[in-house]
Order: C-alpha cells, then sequence, then structure tokens
C-alpha cells in the first residue's frame, strides 16, 4: 500500500514512518529540508522535498495513494511567529486534506492533540466534547481552528478523514517539554531542585505506542472517527516523584504551584536572555501551569485495540537513553558566564520560594492548604 506521509521525519513520525515501512508499505514522506531528507530514507522512506502549504509541491508524490497521514506541523510552546504557524497548522492542513480528496485518496489520517480541549478544570474529555478555543498557548488555538474549522467541516461533507488525538508524548528522542525536563532531572540541572506547576495534569503516552496507534488507527479506524490515544492522568509533582524512584535521585526540594507562578510571567520572560533554562520557561509554558489537560484513551483501546505501557517501563526506557546520550557526549565547562546566569536564576527562585512561603494560608483563615 503506498502511504503519504507529512512530517515524518519528526519525533513520533519517525516511529511511525518505521513501523509503516516495517509492515512493507511504500511510504513517501513530505520533508522541506536536507536533513529530513535523509532521515525518511534511512527510515527506508522516498523523501519528497516540498511544504504543506504548497499544494504544487505534494501532488506528484502524493498521487496514486492509499492513504494520506497528515501530522506536520509548527509545535512549540513560546512560538513568537504565531502568525506563521497558523499558516501552517491551519492552512497547511487545509492544503494537504483538499488535495487528497481532490486525488481521491480513500483514507486519510489526520493527527490533532488533546490541546485542542484546553484546561480541562479536572473533567477527563473524550472524543464527544467540543470544547472552546483553548488559549494556553498558539499551538493549542491554531490545532483546534484546524480540527474544527477545517477537519470537522470536511468530515461533515463526507471526506473519509480518520481523526487521532495524541496525548503528551515522551520517549527517547524527545526535545519537548517533558524530554528537556527529564534531562534536566537526570543531570540535576535548573529549574530543579524546584519544581514550578506541581498541579499540573496531563495524559501521557510512550511515543512508540502513539506511533502504533497511528497506525492501528489507519489499519482499523472508522472514517469520520476520532480517537484520543493518550494513557493515564498523572501530575508533574507525581510524575518527578516516580522520577525519584526510578533513578534513586532526590525527589525536588521546593514546590511552587501553577497559580502562584503566573503573575510573574512577565519577569520570566524579561529574564528569559539571561537564565539557564529559558528554552523551557515562556509565557506560555507558565500559563498553562496549574492546568488540567487530559483525555481519555478508552475508545482506542476498546474500538482499535490499541495498548499503551506502563509509566515504569516507558520512563525507564527514556531514561536508559538519557543516560546513553550523556555518556556520549563532551564534558562541558561551566564558564564564568554561565555561573553568572545560574545566579541570576537562582535569585528569580528564592525570590519566589519566599514570596510562596509568605503567602501560604495560616491557621487563623479559613482558606485550605494551598499544597
Amino acid at each position: 500500500m503506498k502511504v503519504f506521509i507529512t512530517g515524518g521525519s519528526g519525533f513520533i513520525g519517525q516511529r511511525v514512518v518505521h513501523q509503516l515501512v516495517t509492515n512493507g508499505h511504500d511510504v513517501y514522506g513530505l520533508t522541506r529540508s536536507g536533513r529530513g531528507a535523509s532521515i525518511l530514507e534511512e527510515l527506508g522512506a522516498t523523501a519528497i522535498l516540498g511544504d504543506i502549504t504548497d499544494r504544487h509541491s505534494m501532488q506528484i508524490g502524493m498521487s496514486g495513494s492509499d492513504c494520506v497521514i497528515h501530522m506536520g506541523a509548527m509545535n512549540r510552546l513560546g512560538e513568537p511567529n504565531w502568525r506563521q504557524m497558523e499558516v501552517v497548522n491551519v492552512g497547511g492542513t487545509r492544503t494537504v486534506l483538499e488535495l487528497a480528496q481532490d486525488l481521491n485518496v480513500p483514507k486519510i489520517i489526520y493527527i490533532s492533540s488533546v490541546v485542542v480541549f484546553g484546561d480541562t478544570q479536572g473533567i477527563m474529555y473524550d472524543e464527544t466534547a467540543r470544547p472552546d478555543v483553548p488559549v494556553q498557548s498558539h499551538f493549542a488555538r491554531t490545532k483546534w481552528h484546524a480540527l474544527y474549522d477545517v477537519v470537522q467541516p470536511m468530515i461533515d461533507a463526507g471526506a473519509p478523514i480518520i481523526v487521532l488525538m495524541p496525548g503528551q508524548g515522551y520517549g527517547p528522542g524527545d526535545s519537548g517539554l517533558i524530554g528537556e525536563l527529564m534531562h534536566r532531572y537526570h543531570t540535576n540541572r535548573l529549574p530543579f531542585p524546584l519544581l514550578p506547576g506541581p498541579d499540573t495534569m496531563v495524559t501521557f503516552a510512550h511515543v512508540d505506542d502513539i506511533a502504533n496507534g497511528i497506525i492501528l488507527g489507519m489499519e482499523k479506524g472508522k472514517l469520520g472517527e476520532t480517537y484520543i490515544l493518550a494513557g493515564p492522568a498523572v501530575s508533574f509533582g507525581e510524575m518527578v516523584d516516580f522520577w525519584s524512584r526510578l533513578t534513586g535521585r532526590p525527589k525536588p526540594v521546593f514546590r511552587i504551584n501553577g497559580a502562584l507562578l503566573r503573575p510573574f510571567i512577565p519577569l520570566f520572560e524579561s529574564l528569559n536572555s539571561i537564565i539557564p533554562f529559558s528554552n523551557i520557561i515562556n509565557g506560555e509554558a507558565l500559563g498553562s501551569l496549574g492546568g488540567t489537560f487530559i483525555a481519555s484513551g478508552q475508545k482506542a483501546h476498546e474500538e482499535l485495540g490499541w495498548q499503551n505501557r506502563t509509566m515504569q517501563a516507558g520512563m525507564l526506557d527514556t531514561f536508559n537513553a538519557i543516560s546513553l546520550s550523556e555518556r556520549n557526549q563532551p564534558t562541558k565547562i561551566f564558564h564564568t558566564k554561565n555561573v553568572l546566569k545560574v545566579v541570576a536564576a537562582l535569585a528569580v527562585l528564592v525570590f519566589l520560594v519566599r514570596l510562596f512561603t509568605k503567602r501560604r494560608p495560616t491557621k487563623d483563615n479559613n482558606l485550605d492548604d494551598m499544597d
């Protein structure tokens, strides 16, 4: 079977391409770069240079496909170029899916995300939910518009589309927020030993399990249906405590709930160029702290036969990969400039911890303990 895929050189996409090739499919992967092309070719796919916003660049590669898997997207918290994210995530989705329809592709798999649900306020959402536009990030907002303004109307009009919605992915090779936090915990780097937003809750899924769910959706999914690929709902505080039990490393000493950090978003953004963990601390990341971003994968379990590994197995797999990558990297020299960055960051963290301590309720008031 010929499968045309966008986003195949990405974190999840590489696993999907590997499984497709292993299963004997003829895979054509769209990529914008020579590096992406090399990744796809090493996986056994045919690389097509192009862009999801450029219909002409995809036409030859997509022609004659039995299935199109569209998972290409801009996905980065704190991305300043939100207009380009909208062009790619909304406009690019429209271009890919309309071309697939015009070419009479019989099956289209669209990869959405549980982020379209936004903060679920403690409610476990399922595929029947129709939330308001999320405000936590430009990525969440643009994926919402792609799903509800582009994909769903096409499904309603009869397009042969199946929607898959992964939860928070993690695993070896993750360069996103969770992967970065795991690296920093493993090497005892900032923001640890402080844990911001321990009350934030998400539904996790190992990258290989997400990839397997996408393959199952292609093979067993019903046209017009949506399937969530998400595992258990776990708070960041519980997750990091679990990391401690797995690795034997100490738990974070200080924990500050998300609501207490949100007022300091402008401060952190102004320090973004000097603090040594600025790649994970930005307005969108801080604005999400304390929320619950949770959804149920029960339908995928029941109808697709999807299985996700235990958190212990998945996290051990990830930490083993981190350990291997650390051993293969040269020792970093701690320059004076880095020392100054750490001092500045620690000063901010100490200030927040003191503020947190002062604001904790006393026995004389009627508020519940905020921990």
